[in-house]
C-alpha cells in the first residue's frame, strides 16, 4: 500500500511539474508579443512618438539584460517553485499597471513585466533540469511549444480580444492576467503537495561557485542567444509596420505574426528532442543561419511578396535557434545550479544585445524608408550568429 501511494504521489507531482512548465512558459512571451498588433491604437491614444513606441518592446529586453545575472545569483536562496511564484506576482502587477491608461504607467508596467518574465526565463531551465533530468529534451520542447503557442494566440487574436472585451488595446493586453493567475494557482498546489509529501522532489537548487563569465563556451552561448533574440524581436516589433507600409491591413499583418508563431510550434517541440540526442549540433547552426539570411534577403528583394512562405522560413529558423539556445543551458552544464547560472548569463548578455535590435532597426528605417538598410542590419547579425553558434554547438561544457 505504501509503495502504491508513493507511486500515486510521484505521478501527481509529475503532472503538477508539467503544468508548472506549461503555465509559466505561457507567460514568457505573450505579454510582449501582444503589444505589436495594437501598437497603432496605443500610439494614437497616448500620442506616442516612434522612439516611445519602440521602448515598449525594448524595456522588457533591457530588464532581461540587467536582471538575469542577479536572478541566477539569488536563485539558490529560494525553492525554485517559490521563485517562480514571485515572478508571476511581479508580472501580474506589471500587466495591471500597463492598462491603467497613463503613458508613464505603461512604461512602469513594462518594467515590472520585464522583471517578472526575466525570473521565469532564468529559473525555468533549472526547474526542468531539477525535475526532469532524464527528459530534458522533451520538457524543453514542451516549454518552447507552450511559449510559442500563447505568443501565436497573442499575435493573431490581440486585436480581436480588444474588440470582444470592449476595452480596446487595454483588453488585448490585460487578458494575460488570467494566464498568470492560472500559473500562480498551480504553483500554490505544487507547494502544498510538496509540504504533504516531503522528500518527493528536489525543491531547491544546489550551490555552485563556478564563474560563468570566465568560460569561453558560456560567452559563445550567450552571444548566440542574443543574436537569435535580436532577429526575433526585430521581426515581432517591426514586421507589422513593414507590412502595413506594403499596403497590408493591420489585422492581416497580425495574422502573419500568428503564422510565424504557429510554424514555430512543431519545430520547438521536435528540435530539442532531436538536438538533445546529438553530441554536436553544428549542422543545425548551418541550417538556421542559411534560412535566416535567406529570409532577410527575401524582404530586401521581394518585400511583402511571398510573405507567408517567408513566414514559414522565419518560424522554422527561429524555432530551431530558440530551442537550441534553451537546450544549451541544460546540455552544456553538469548540474542544475550551473544550468541556472548560464541561463542568467546568456539572457543577461543576450537580451542586452537583443534590446538594441528594435530601436536600431527602426532608426535605420527612419534613415532609409525602403526598409532595406534595416534588413541588411539583420543580415549582418545572422553572419555573426553563425560564427558564435558554430562554437556554441560543439560538444563542450561551460565548465571544461
Amino acid at each position: 500500500m505504501k509503495s502504491e501511494s508513493r507511486k500515486n504521489a510521484s505521478y501527481v507531482l509529475m503532472m503538477l511539474n508539467v503544468l508548472v512548465v506549461i503555465l509559466v512558459s505561457s507567460n514568457l512571451r505573450s505579454p510582449i508579443i501582444s503589444v505589436s498588433p495594437v501598437l497603432g491604437d496605443i500610439r494614437d491614444t497616448l500620442n506616442m512618438n516612434s522612439f516611445q513606441v519602440s521602448l515598449l518592446t525594448s524595456i522588457p529586453l533591457f530588464m532581461f539584460a540587467t536582471c538575469s545575472v542577479l536572478v541566477s545569483r539569488f536563485s539558490y536562496k529560494f525553492s525554485i517553485s517559490r521563485f517562480l511564484m514571485y515572478s508571476l506576482i511581479i508580472l501580474s502587477f506589471g500587466l495591471f499597471l500597463r492598462i491603467t491608461g497613463s503613458l508613464w504607467m505603461l512604461f512602469a508596467g513594462s518594467v515590472f513585466i520585464g522583471l517578472g518574465i526575466c525570473i521565469g526565463n532564468v529559473v525555468t531551465p533549472g526547474y526542468i533540469k531539477n525535475n526532469f533530468s532524464k527528459q530534458i529534451g522533451l520538457m524543453t520542447g514542451i516549454f518552447a511549444v507552450s511559449m510559442n503557442l500563447t505568443a501565436a494566440l497573442a499575435s493573431g487574436f490581440s486585436v480581436k480580444i480588444g474588440e470582444w472585451t470592449g476595452f480596446g488595446w487595454r483588453g488585448s493586453l490585460g487578458i494575460w492576467l488570467i494566464i498568470a493567475g492560472l500559473g500562480f494557482f498551480v504553483l500554490i498546489l505544487e507547494l502544498i503537495f510538496n509540504k504533504k509529501n516531503r522528500g518527493q522532489a528536489k525543491a531547491a537548487l544546489s550551490v555552485s561557485d563556478f564563474n560563468m563569465f570566465k568560460s569561453a563556451q558560456a560567452w559563445n552561448i550567450s552571444v548566440f542567444m542574443g543574436l537569435q533574440s535580436l532577429f526575433y524581436y526585430c521581426m515581432m516589433a517591426w514586421l507589422p509596420s513593414f507590412l502595413t507600409d506594403c499596403k497590408m491591413e493591420s489585422e492581416n499583418a497580425g495574422w502573419v505574426l500568428f503564422f510565424i508563431q504557429i510554424t514555430m510550434i512543431p519545430i520547438t517541440f521536435c528540435a530539442p528532442i532531436i538536438a538533445g540526442k546529438m553530441k554536436d549540433q553544428r549542422i543545425l547552426i548551418v541550417l538556421i543561419c542559411s534560412l535566416m539570411f535567406g529570409s532577410t534577403m527575401m524582404f530586401v528583394w521581394l518585400q511583402a511578396q511571398w510573405i507567408y512562405a517567408n513566414a514559414v522560413i522565419i518560424g522554422v529558423s527561429n524555432g530551431l535557434s530558440f530551442s537550441l539556445s534553451i537546450l544549451f543551458f541544460s546540455t552544456r552544464t553538469k548540474n542544475s545550479a550551473n544550468a541556472v547560472k548560464i541561463s542568467g548569463m546568456a539572457q543577461s548578455v543576450g537580451y542586452l544585445i537583443a534590446a538594441f535590435g528594435p530601436p536600431v532597426f527602426g532608426k535605420l528605417h527612419d534613415w532609409d524608408v525602403s526598409w532595406k538598410s534595416s534588413f541588411y542590419f539583420l543580415s549582418f547579425a545572422v553572419i555573426l550568429m553563425f560564427y558564435f553558434g558554430m562554437k556554441a554547438a560543439r560538444n563542450k561544457c561551460v565548465e571544461d
